[in-house]
């Protein structure tokens, strides 16, 4: 077996500091490749800079190290310190501040990789990301690489990703001096990557220079022909946006009256400045008309007639059910073209600020008119109206509930008028483009990036963009990877407008284009191309770094179909390899959607992973058998990580590291529901390969070494994350990568008896050993034997959940018709409170804590795929007894005492609350803590005084013990951690 030197992402990564870069990134928007086009999941570029360094450059530290990267590496890095010299901090950088005050400490090889992974977090920066220094020095690093592993001089690794997406990798592998091979099986990305890996780095400033100058071409032609669907008021006001809503007849008895969904009133909620629609029911006439009132509105003014898809009828107040809601939709494309308009938002040019007025007559004549003009273009030019098949799928495509079937339904008539003209626009660009001198490759270039202008405001400009009146903007169609249901929409003025139109698009371009994208000039290739039969030859990549499909999480190609039907049609001409078909392809997708969809219902389990395998083998076979892989992912089900990593090993795989770079803002609606992955783990792979590139199949592993093995590599694993800040459900994923190490080093794994063990078998060792292991951690200096099951449980689920679901005890469990409540921009309300995490990852945790959720149901309630940790207010009943009902936090007999006042209450006199006498304690140390609690949230100080006193519960040091542990566990939003706190309040005033 071959040896070679380790990478420094298989020895270290600062994540830490990596992942604060990399979440700043979300919010950085101007010049940034993500403004170019909507593409889902996109890595930040912070991340993918940072890994694709540390996997190209060898451990200075690791004995295989070749000796020329290592003078290499001190001389460019002597070179980058001088020129950064009092540039950055010893407090953020220490390692970096030794040898940059002592350049000879260089020597030590542990000295140079501390320098090299503070180079790394420093790289990844945003701000440093176009510094010529910074640029330099990862290049010549890289080349030094290179060539000390084997490289032909004078060329550069090549870095392979056949995921290609938003193009993230490719990018960042180009920036650091690497080659690039950038592929996917979808369309739409690869005209992404054709446009940041080819035209920019080949055209530079030339391509800026003609995109604005055509972009004022095609800005002039559009105000031109859309003039007469957008015309100025008679007073010299600009409408910038209006106001619709889906409407339906009030099914209460005898009344019928036409009712617009809105979610509510308010047009504009910023500051001190306010304006909300007033309604005004003519209940004689069954008439619903409105008022636009400035100031706050009273509060019963504040609710809409929604709830949860249901109707609640102003006139006769009859609420219409939301399946009969929903009913009344058939035969109605999405019911857009009979929406009623509201109000009209307008601007002056000598006025600042935004003015609201209610719909004219001369208002709903245009919307007709355009509705005409539709009708017309459906009869002589059918080809231009994007009437492909919108496909269903369940709890993701709601809209179409309200049987909007085609792409074209997804807008209202005057909407696909306007998208129809623009894309007629840039097919006359294309050919107004071919009587100038402009070479035909640039034609390409310009029409393209155009194209993506218009593609830019379609995703602001159909039936699923919302009006946010804290802020006063249109929120786009794409607010989630999702089309739910928009009752209320907002229609912009595509041209001249409000935020989003087409001048903002062409601007937001500009910005990418105009800043440049440095790759030292050298160019990616990109092909269009399925993974799972990759074009390149056989050991040509160095490393192949992706970031794949997550499972079940994003339907890619039908979401992406949103923008196809438009590209197609501006720019078929110009790409024909792209758009040959109908829609993208979905026949090869890797993506589990079978329960979504009967189309689909080849695209289970079994087909995501025998495609992820057959992907992941073409990767290894593009690469050479020193090379390396980092695979991206962050799925937050333990069956989709089980199904990605059985693939990887049947591939031929051997995992050897894994790390989680933060990757989302905090305030992503995701952050607030149950155990989602705050960050994306990113597994680092060797070729489990001869030198001839042929898989190693000879080593069998022995199950009783693997399993002693185990414990020891998570215990040394945990602690080190715990330091990086990584806990909860990312330092559990976290650990798969050396636990994996252990097993995919073999071929195979037996037993005694010579049976193979199978992956999920160690898996469920690995779940235990990761359990045990952060329980040590939770009760620090504590002794966990001493604790019964269901204190381990809780401690362990709510570490699991941690700040991944901070609100997790108000979350949704949103159902399949609930999935539109984002959508309606209303707050859905939880079904069921408390702590939730899916059922599989929940059994295993148990399961490693030796507990099984079955015997646990006074604690945990299992419905379908959702398993909750009950709230301790929901406990009441079942700790106390039908004898103290009553006992119940929202249910207590005077006020709530807040905390100041128990630890004022030492003489018993407080005669507010009916003090209890409890007869019976809880079972377990848990139950009685939850017994406590419940008394300090009821006002109970005397019973819960009794209590702890009396009955001995506070001598139990154990009590105490895990009471600090909760306190620490339970997210600072919760009731729960309030109560646990004002119990601990008590205990030295009670002589503990």
């Amino acid at each position: 077996m071959q040896a070679y030197p380790k990478r420094l992402i298989e020895v270290d990564l600062p994540i830490k500091r990596i992942s604060t870069h990399a979440r700043r990134e979300k919010s950085i928007r101007h010049g940034h490749i993500s403004t170019l086009h909507i593409w889902w999941a996109r890595r930040p570029l912070a991340a993918c800079r940072a890994v694709i360094c540390a996997a190209l450059w060898p451990d200075p530290v690791d004995p295989f190290c070749p000796e020329p990267f290592r003078q290499a590496a001190r001389h460019i890095l002597q070179r980058w310190s001088q020129e950064n010299l009092g540039k950055v901090s010893e407090e953020s950088y220490p390692r970096f501040i030794t040898f940059q005050k002592d350049p000879g400490r260089l020597n030590n090889n542990e000295v140079l990789r501390g320098a090299l992974l503070d180079f790394i977090a420093d790289f990844a920066n945003w701000d440093n990301s176009t510094v010529r220094e910074y640029l330099e020095t990862s290049r010549a690093l890289t080349h030094a690489a290179h060539e000390a592993l084997g490289g032909t001089p004078g060329t550069r690794p090549l870095v392979v990703d056949p995921f290609a997406g938003g193009g993230s990798i490719p990018l960042e592998a180009l920036r650091v001096g690497a080659d690039a091979f950038a592929s996917d099986l979808n369309p739409v990305p690869v005209l992404l990557n054709k446009v940041v890996l080819e035209y920019i780095p080949r055209y530079g400033q030339r391509l800026a220079d003609e995109v604005s100058k055509w972009g004022d071409w095609i800005k002039h032609e559009a105000e031109k022909e859309l003039a007469e669907f957008y015309p100025k008021d008679a007073d010299g006001a600009t409408p910038i946006a209006y106001l619709w809503a889906r409407t339906m007849h009030c099914e209460g008895p005898g009344c019928g009256a036409e009712v617009p969904l809105f979610n509510s009133p308010c047009l504009a909620q910023s500051g001190k400045r306010s304006v909300f629609l007033k309604l005004d029911c003519d209940k004689q006439n069954k008439l619903i008309n409105f008022e636009i009132i400035s100031g706050a509105p009273p509060k019963e003014e504040l609710a809409g007639v929604l709830r949860r898809s249901s109707v609640t009828c102003p006139i006769c107040g009859y609420t219409t059910p939301a399946a009969n809601v929903r009913a009344q939709f058939k035969d109605r494309k999405g019911g857009a073209a009979d929406a009623r308009l509201l109000a009209v938002i307008t601007t002056r040019g000598d006025q600042g600020g935004r003015t609201y007025r209610l719909p004219q007559p001369r208002d709903l004549e245009i919307a007709t008119k355009a509705a005409h003009r539709l009708e017309l273009i459906r009869g002589s030019y059918p080809q231009d109206v994007p009437d492909e098949t919108l496909p269903y799928l369940r709890s993701i495509f709601n809209i179409q509930l309200l049987d909007a079937t085609k792409w074209s339904y997804l807008f209202s008539p005057r909407q696909l008028v306007s998208l129809i003209i623009l894309v007629r626009i840039i097919r006359k660009l294309a050919t107004h483009l071919k009587t100038t001198q402009i070479e035909v490759d640039l034609q390409v270039a310009i029409c393209t990036c155009l194209a993506m202008a218009v593609d830019r405001v379609a995703s602001q400009f159909s039936t699923l963009t919302r009006w946010q009146p804290k802020g006063e903007f249109s929120v786009g169609t794409f607010g989630r990877q999702a089309l739910g249901i928009v009752w209320d929409f907002v229609e912009i003025r595509p041209v001249a407008g409000a935020s989003g139109d087409l001048d903002g698009a062409v601007e937001w371009i500009m910005r990418v284009l105009g800043s440049g994208i440095p790759t030292g000039g050298i160019q990616g290739v990109v092909a269009m191309a399925t993974a799972t039969a990759h074009p390149l030859p056989n050991d040509s990549a160095a490393a192949l770094v992706t970031d794949p499909p997550y499972y079940d999480a994003v339907p890619y190609a039908d979401l992406s179909d949103f923008f196809y039907v438009f590209l197609k049609r501006m720019l078929k001409e110009q790409h024909p390899g792209l758009f040959e078909t109908e829609l993208t392809p979905k026949q090869g997708e890797i993506v589990q959607l079978a329960e979504r969809n009967p189309m689909y219902a080849y695209k289970t389990k079994e087909y995501f992973e025998s495609g992820m395998q057959a992907a992941l083998a073409e990767g290894r076979r593009v690469t050479i058998p020193s090379g390396i892989a980092v695979v991206v992912f962050a799925h937050k089900t333990t069956q989709g990580w089980e199904v990605m990593l059985s693939s990887l090993i049947k591939a031929g795989w051997i995992v050897t590291a894994s790390w989680p770079i933060d990757t989302e803002r905090s305030v992503r609606p995701r952050a607030n529901e149950s155990a989602a992955l705050g960050s994306s783990v990113h597994l680092v792979c060797r070729p489990r390969e001869n030198p001839d590139g042929s898989t190693r199949t000879e080593e069998i592993g022995d199950w009783r070494e693997v399993l002693r093995e185990l414990p020891r590599r998570i215990h040394e694993w945990m602690p080190r994350l715990a330091d990086e800040g990584v806990v909860g459900a990312d330092a559990i994923f976290a650990c798969l990568g050396p636990a994996l190490e252990i097993f995919s080093r073999y071929s195979r794994v037996e037993k005694a008896n010579g049976d193979e063990v199978t992956l999920n078998e160690y898996l469920e060792q690995v779940w235990a050993a990761v359990a045990k292991e952060a329980l040590t951690m939770i009760f620090t200096g504590a002794d966990t034997t001493g604790f019964e099951e269901d204190a381990r449980l809780t401690a362990m689920w709510l570490w699991t959940l941690n700040a991944g679901a901070a609100d997790a005890v108000n979350g949704d469990n949103a159902d399949e018709d609930d999935a539109e409540g984002d959508s309606e921009g209303g707050s859905m309300k939880a079904k069921n409170s408390g702590f939730v995490l899916e059922y599989d990852a929940a059994r295993k945790i148990a399961q490693g804590l030796g507990a099984h959720l079955e015997d646990m149901r006074s604690l945990v309630d299992v419905k379908g795929e959702i398993a909750r940790l009950l709230p301790v207010a929901e406990r009441a009943r079942t700790l106390f007894g039908k004898d103290h009902s009553d006992i119940t936090p929202g249910k207590k007999k005077g006020p709530q005492l807040d905390l100041l006042r128990m630890l004022q209450q030492t003489d018993g006199n407080d005669t507010s609350v009916a003090e209890p006498v409890i007869t019976s304690q809880g079972a377990t140390v848990l139950d009685r803590i939850h017994q406590s609690m419940i008394l300090f949230a009821t006002g109970r100080s005397e019973a819960l005084k009794r209590f702890l006193v009396e009955e001995g519960v506070g001598r139990d040091a154990r009590f105490w013990s895990l009471a600090q542990a909760l306190s620490a566990l339970y997210p600072n939003s919760t009731s729960e951690k309030r109560w646990v706190d004002g119990v601990l309040a008590r205990k030295k005033g009670l002589g503990f």
